[in-house]
């Protein structure tokens, strides 16, 4: 198995990762799962470029079996960071199904929080699956008070 750090041209791979972890969590319908990997391909390219999606893919030879990225946040100064202006947030960890339980998904969010250790980023989150969850609370994550609300479109 190789690692590298994925480049723009990673784009539609990332994408039609995302599309899959959102279908194994049940998430979605075909429709709109479809609308979220054509929608995230320039998304994340854009990102890429601007450096502030940093995602890392492992190969199995040529074949590309897991990913992970982290988003660069611009976050205002607050009591977990007093002087902090960035967080990370861990998105797009993914494992085909056939090389899930090796280790993959632990190595990539590993190298995801030692990139954010690296550039001095103290807080990372994430929004964990039901399968996930164990995962990152082995390595460190709690849960917290965060709230969300979906506003419709009218």
């Amino acid at each position: 198995m190789e690692i590298r750090m994925a480049n723009a041209e990673d784009a539609r791979l990332i994408a039609g990762h995302r599309r899959a972890m959102f279908a194994a969590m049940g998430a979605a319908d075909e429709a709109d799962l479809a609308t979220v990997e054509s929608a995230s391909i320039p998304w994340t390219e854009r990102m890429i470029l601007e450096s502030r999606y940093l995602g890392w893919i492992t190969s199995d030879g040529k074949r590309p079996v897991a990913s992970a990225g982290m988003f660069l946040l611009d976050w205002p100064p607050h009591p977990l960071d007093p002087e902090g202006t960035v967080r990370g947030y861990l998105l797009n960890v993914f494992v085909e199904p056939a090389h899930r339980e090796r280790g993959l998904a632990r190595e990539l969010v590993q190298i995801c929080l030692a990139e954010a250790k690296r550039r001095g980023i103290r807080v990372v989150t994430l929004h964990a699956s039901d399968e996930g969850r164990p995962l990152y609370e082995t390595l460190g994550f709690s849960m917290t008070n965060e709230m969300r609300l979906t506003l419709a479109n009218e």
